[in-house]
Order: C-alpha cells, then structure tokens, then sequence
C-alpha cells in the first residue's frame, strides 16, 4: 500500500498503491459477492468501477432498466405491506442488532469505504460511527415519535382527538458518492423504522457501502425485499424512480434536487432534498489561535473537503488574521496525504475525475486573476492518480469562480474582517444555507453570532461534528441548500402521514332540531369565551 507523505513534499518514496494483497484482496472478494445483491441489469450495459487511489478495476456493477426499477417497487409495496404491520418494537430491536453489527465488522466496512472513496481511514471511520448512532437513535426513539398523540378536543371531555402516524409507503432515496455508508444509514434506517420499504439508487462509484449495510441489515432481522438497491444513471432510471415513488429523498446537486422537485410536484407527493453548500466560518477576535487553526484543518480537510458540511470560507478578525494565518497554513502544510488501508494518512485522494477536474480548475482561474495559494495548490499525481494537495488561498476578489461557486474539495480561502455584523452579512451573502463554524473563547458570543448566520446548522468551537453527530438535532439546509430534514424526530416523521380523529360524544357540534340557530351561535359563543380563559394543556 501507499506509504504517506506531508501535503507540502515535492517527494514520494514508493510507487502508487496497489489494492492486492493484504488487507485489499479480501475488500476486493467482498465486493464481488456484494455486486450480486443488485437487482436487476440483465438488459443493459454494466459499468466498470475503479478504485480512487489507484486507477484499478473495483467491481463490475449491473445497470438497471427503467422496467427493471419499477418491478422492484412492485416488490418493495408487497413487502411494505407486512413490514409495516409488524410492531415497531420489532423494527427497532432489529436496527439495535445493526448497530452491534456495524461496530463488530467496521473493519470490512472501512476497507470499503477506503477503497470506493479514496477517503483516509479516519474519515472512513466517521461514517461507521455516525451509522452506529443513527442505527441506536432511531432503535431506542422510534417507538417514541411513532405513539399516538393526545390533544385537546374542541369540547373538553365530549370531544376526544388524537394524531396517528402512517407509513408513505415505498420510499425513493438517491444517495450520493462523497458519504456513502453515513448518508445511507442517514436516510433509510428512518424510513424502514417508520414502517416504510425502500428502494435505494446509490451512487455508481460507491455502491459496495449501501449494499454492505443492506446485508448485515438483512443478518440483524431486516425481511428480504424492504430495503432494495438498484443502479443506474439518473437520466435512465430517473423517471421510474420518482413516479413509482410514495417519497422521495435526494442527496445532491442544487440544479438537480430542483429539477427533481419539479417532477414530484407534478404527483403531489413529498420530498427531501439536501444540497449544496459554500460553507462560512467566523473566526472572532478573542479565539483560541491554536486550537482554532487545529479545528480549522479538519473542518476544511476530512474527506478531502469532499463533504457538505464542510468549510471553504474563512472570516477572521483583521486583528489574529496573521497569526491565524500563519498556524493554519503550517498545519495544512503538514498533512500526511495517501492511500494505505490503515490510519497513517490523515488525507485520502478525491473521488473521481470530474471532482480532480473541478478543483484543478478553480484553483487555477483563482490564481490567474491575482488569488496567492500560501500551501498546495497542485495534484499530487505521484500519490495516485486523483490526489490533489490541501490548498489555503488569500486575496480572492468576487470575479474568481471559487468566490461564490462550491468547489467541493480541499480548498478553502481566507478573508478578514474589522466588524462582526460585517463578517455575518459576508458570510450569509450566498444563495447557500447548509452549514457555518464559529470560533470564540467566549460561548455565548459564540452562539449569538450563530443565531445570526443563515444556515441549518451552526457549530461553536467545531467544524461540523458537533451537529453532525448529535442525531438528536435536525440537519438540513436553509435557501438553495434545500428542503426538509434528516436525523432527530423530523427525519422519521418525514416519512410518515399524520392522521387526525376525532371522537364525538353527546352535544352534537351543529344545532339539532328545535334549537333555534341564533341561540345556538350565542350559547357556542359563550363557551368559547370560556374555553378562552381555560389553562394551556
């Protein structure tokens, strides 16, 4: 395997790595034997997968037909059917298993990831973690937001209401390439504890993770046929995907999430959409220089900045800008990027050629129109074939592409500020809103310039992991970074129809015969005036 080197190196002491032998060779049988979980693809061409670190041949994925994805809606709605009447003590017990499941084997589940992403371990390893707790969340409070719920009646004691969850029905979900065992267990473990089927279209290049987690979900109870994983590419299977679906949720690009939710409106069905992201972070003047450059590093860096969440905007206070500056740049300059199985390299490779492409791309006008790169700024072709430096620019101006454009990788440009509610107006000054970071000694001045920033979640003292990880929370994006929430209670009860009933016992809610309708709506009146003054329940 690649042996790791510092990001600023001009040199490498051994060739690519290789993903034979020890440990890949028994990553690589996984895959073939996953491959074979896919449905459908006998009547169409398959799609040959390679490996990020290397350029290597991973698996040979089948591709399915539009027919082929709605038979398996077909299948997953006979499915549904008694998956949904089983208790949901039942459901949840099974994703418990999963979560035990998850921990023991993680380390199939981190050559997997390695080797579809070109993530470094550790970065791998945040995906197994927060599959774990999204298993153990929605394993221990499903039960919880699924119960009825009580309400007051509009007669007190004579009209007895309450509120029951149903299940959608068969949920679409299109999951993305940069995170692809977290975002899974994000998106479906809700929706199959929520009573719900799935059919589930995984990104091509990072299939093995989806398909890994369907099959010890189906070791820890989970019925054959509920959870379904089907590939394709979008503009063959795409139709078939959202009409034959009850809900859909989509992971993604902000052109195609619209382009998307133009096609469910015309069904009147719902939808889920996480976005793009050109993330802020606020840097105050009386921060912690070391410890905020340290934070900085990983919230512009883990998965090679291939991740929603992370930053690729830096404010700082004109009066620590320097100093900020200079720490920030000698920890980036000291990243060990490669590609071994193992937890050496603290930054893996990009995941494909058209992200190499794009990065290349926006360092490079950014650079001919006057932008300093202070570290990185080139691919490291010697590492493998998509790796590409961790990069810290200064003195970017508004007509550079990265200025307002995501660049989805690791770039990241610094600006400074001289007044806070300047550096907030800057920062909320994108058609974006998913996620923003925020650095203080000072906790509360921390979390009022948070309440200020227009995003869905905000972490203090954090990059990203803080709300990321606490399931608990909702995560979603505000403006064009989309619509709807994951985690927490929303992200099940998204999945489900809510349905009022109402009980009506002794005095009828419309006058009966003999009772004049005038004195009908005086006695009503005075009752409503009464329930007025009533306390809150």
């Amino acid at each position: 395997m690649t042996s790791t080197t510092p990001a600023s190196a001009g040199q490498h002491t051994e060739g690519p790595s290789t993903i034979g032998g020890v440990p890949g060779a028994p990553a690589m049988a996984r895959a073939e034997r996953l491959v074979r979980r896919v449905v459908g693809g006998e009547d169409s061409a398959p799609v040959q997968m390679r490996a990020p670190f290397t350029g290597q041949p991973i698996a040979t994925l089948p591709q399915a037909t539009d027919a082929d994805v709605r038979a398996v809606y077909g299948q997953a709605r006979e499915a549904q059917r008694a998956w949904a009447e089983r208790p949901v003590e039942d459901r949840q017990r099974i994703l418990i298993r999963l979560h035990d499941l998850v921990l023991k084997r993680q380390e199939e589940a981190l050559d997997l990831v390695q080797i579809e992403a070109g993530k470094a371990r550790m970065d791998a390893f945040d995906e197994v973690s927060a599959t774990a707790l999204v298993a153990a969340y929605y394993g221990k409070h499903s039960a919880k937001f699924l119960s009825p719920r009580r309400a007051a009646g509009l007669i007190p004691v004579l009209t007895k209401v309450g509120e029951i969850r149903h299940p959608k029905g068969v949920v679409g979900i299109i999951s993305p390439w940069n995170y692809p065992l977290a975002l899974t267990a994000m998106d479906v473990l809700p929706a199959l504890a929520a009573g719900n089927a799935v059919v589930q279209k995984p990104d091509n290049q990072t299939a093995l993770s989806a398909l890994w987690l369907q099959e010890i979900a189906e070791e820890a109870g989970l019925p054959a046929g509920v959870w379904q994983i089907v590939l394709g590419r979008g503009s063959r299977i795409g139709d078939a995907l959202v009409e034959e679906s009850d809900y859909l949720c989509f992971t993604g690009s902000t052109p195609t999430g619209k382009g998307l939710a133009a096609k469910v409106a015309e069904r009147l069905t719902s939808y889920s959409l996480e976005l793009g992201g050109k993330n802020p972070m606020i840097v105050l003047p009386d921060a912690d220089i070391a410890k905020t450059a340290t934070g900085a590093v990983t919230a512009c860096f883990s998965s090679a900045g291939q991740l929603c969440v992370s930053v690729e905007r830096i404010y700082v206070h004109e009066s620590i800008r320097e100093e900020f500056t200079r720490a920030f740049v000698a920890k980036t300059s000291a990243l060990r990027l490669g590609g071994a199985l193992n937890y050496q390299a603290q930054m893996g490779s990009l995941t494909s050629e058209a992200q190499l492409e794009t990065v290349s791309g926006h360092v490079e006008d950014a650079r001919s129109k006057g932008a300093k790169v202070l570290t990185g700024g080139k691919a490291r072709p010697d590492l493998g074939p998509l790796f590409y430096e961790p990069t810290v620019l200064t003195d970017v101006t508004e007509d550079v592409k990265l200025f307002a454009e995501e660049t989805f990788g690791p770039v990241v440009s610094i600006y400074g500020y001289t007044d806070v509610t300047d550096a907030i107006e800057r920062a909320n000054d994108t058609k974006f809103g998913l996620n923003a970071s925020v650095w203080s000694r000072n906790g509360r001045a921390g979390w009022e310039v948070a309440a200020r920033l227009k995003a869905g979640t905000v972490n203090v003292n954090e990059g990203f992991a803080a709300t990321f990880g606490t399931v608990g929370l909702p995560m979603g994006g505000m403006k064009e970074s989309g619509v709807g929430r994951r985690n927490s209670a929303e992200g099940l009860l998204k999945y489900t129809e809510a349905q009022a009933i109402a009980v009506q016992r002794g005095m009828p809610l419309r006058p009966g015969r003999g009772i004049p309708p005038k004195l009908w709506a005086r006695g009503l009146s005075a009752g409503l005036k009464v329930l007025r003054r009533l306390p809150r329940r």
